[in-house]
């Protein structure tokens, strides 16, 4: 099998599968990221993925190349992975990479095959692609369009292409179902071993490439709502995060995604919520999701809220152009949208450092990850390690990324290194007694004074 677009996605699958026992070709047009991988490099961050990629260089079972000949050759099961960014003008879903990557297969194409999409897409790109296939591919050969969205979530990404949560199949034949199937069959065996059950999920083309979008809009959904009773928690006097909890025992809502902070980011959920959004509205159906424009805008309001959460502490007024906060030192205690990544897409931990600065605070940014890409990303920012060093002097620490090094900081031990005892808990990952009990002034997101 092949795996086009080594991105994440891509260069993920590529390893696992490899792993799993299959016979494994990944194909990039970017010829720096491909020598990495065969160079048993990561060109990208995820844990537990550099094992599996240097196991299977050595066992001949995983290579990577930029020759689109060769992927033809190889492959019985070609699966999309490419990236599906949001257009320049629109929150509608580029699938320019699809395409392109599509139409330089196709003509190459010399036996029966299937093209597996993986990509998340706009319901309807199926046929789409299958268009595409039978106007590019030789009259002779027959290649078939089939779709198994994936569920990666960074930082876990190993243990979801290896053991998922379940496994969704759409294609147009039993021929199709019947391969699509073998290419799945590693991770079944593997879950026979461990004595553990994969649900499967087979239906039609549209439910495919709707269940990632929509799972994700979902999740969205329940972060900007824990976010919203943060602020009314902080009006009215309550704790969001003992609320979060007394609800999270509710087994109908459950207490994952209920952890009131400065909200959401990566290169998935903003995305996947606006095209879901987007592609409704071309649909004629948009008023029934114009909520999603809503949770879209709480998710964003929680940066703005962050930064004046951060003036207040600090005794600046926030007025009608926000807060001035020039002459001050403060340190962002990371720049990833989540912790286990170097993935700074569409950080708030990032974009809350940038608004700092320009409301003229000079900002020190530490991360154990992510400081080599948002240093590219931003660079008018400082970027300090180790953390001792990134924290002296600061008249206040915004922790803006829950990594486990953040969780256990001891409060007594940077007492002495900086200039006041401040800290914004952007994601409530501390225990507020803790910090105060040390002389810390201390403010989490919907958790009052």
């Amino acid at each position: 099998m092949t795996f086009l677009g080594v991105g994440p996605l891509g260069g993920t699958y590529a390893a696992c599968y490899a792993e799993l026992g299959y016979e494994v070709l990944g194909y990039d047009v970017d010829e720096g990221r491909v020598a990495k991988f065969n160079a048993g490099e990561l060109p990208f961050y995820e844990r537990g993925l550099d094992e599996l990629l240097t196991k299977n260089l050595a066992n001949g079972r995983l290579r990577f190349t930029t020759d689109i000949r060769e992927v033809a050759e190889f492959g019985d099961v070609h699966f999309l992975c490419v990236g599906t960014p949001s257009r320049p003008d629109s929150h509608s879903a580029d699938l320019s990479y699809l395409e392109s990557c599509v139409t330089t297969l196709a003509p190459h194409l010399d036996r029966r095959c299937i093209l597996v999409g993986k990509s998340t897409v706009p319901v309807g790109t199926s046929s789409w692609v299958q268009q595409l296939l039978d106007e590019h591919s030789p009259a002779d050969v027959e290649v078939e369009v089939a779709w198994s969205p994936e569920f990666l979530q960074e930082s876990n990404a190993v243990q979801d292409v290896m053991r998922p949560n379940r496994v969704v199949l759409a294609a147009q034949s039993d021929w199709a179902q019947q391969l699509l199937q073998a290419a799945h069959k590693g991770v079944y065996e593997l879950a026979a071993q461990e004595d553990r059950d994969v649900p499967l999920v087979v239906t039609d083309f549209a439910t495919a490439e709707l269940v990632k979008v929509a799972s994700n809009a979902f999740l969205s959904t329940k972060i900007s709502y824990i976010n919203a009773m943060a602020d009314l928690c902080e009006v009215a006097g309550g704790d969001v995060a003992a609320l979060a909890r007394a609800m999270g025992h509710d087994d109908r809502i459950g207490n994952k995604f209920l952890r009131a902070g400065i909200g959401f980011g990566g290169g998935c959920l903003p995305k996947d919520l606006r095209a879901l959004a987007s592609r409704a509205q071309e649909l004629g159906v948009g008023e029934s999701l114009r909520f999603l424009a809503e949770v879209d805008e709480v998710n964003t309001r929680r940066r703005t809220k962050a930064v004046k959460l951060a003036a207040e502490l600090c005794g600046r007024q926030v007025g009608p152009a926000g807060p001035r906060l020039d002459g001050l030192n403060i340190t962002v205690l990371g720049a990833t949208f989540k912790p286990d990544t170097d993935d700074i897409r569409d950080s708030p931990a990032l974009d809350i450092a940038a608004r700092l600065r320009n409301a003229g605070a000079s900002v020190t940014v530490y991360d154990p990850k992510g400081m080599d890409n948002a240093r590219v990303a931003q660079p008018n920012l400082t970027y300090v390690k180790p953390l001792s060093e990134a924290v002296e002097g600061a008249d206040l620490i915004c922790l803006l990324t829950p990594w486990e090094e953040f969780r256990h900081l001891d409060p007594a031990a940077l007492a002495d290194l900086v200039s006041h005892r401040r800290i914004l808990d952007g994601m409530n990952a501390l225990d507020p007694q803790l910090w105060r009990n040390a002389g810390w002034t201390y403010q989490g997101m919907g958790r009052g004074n």
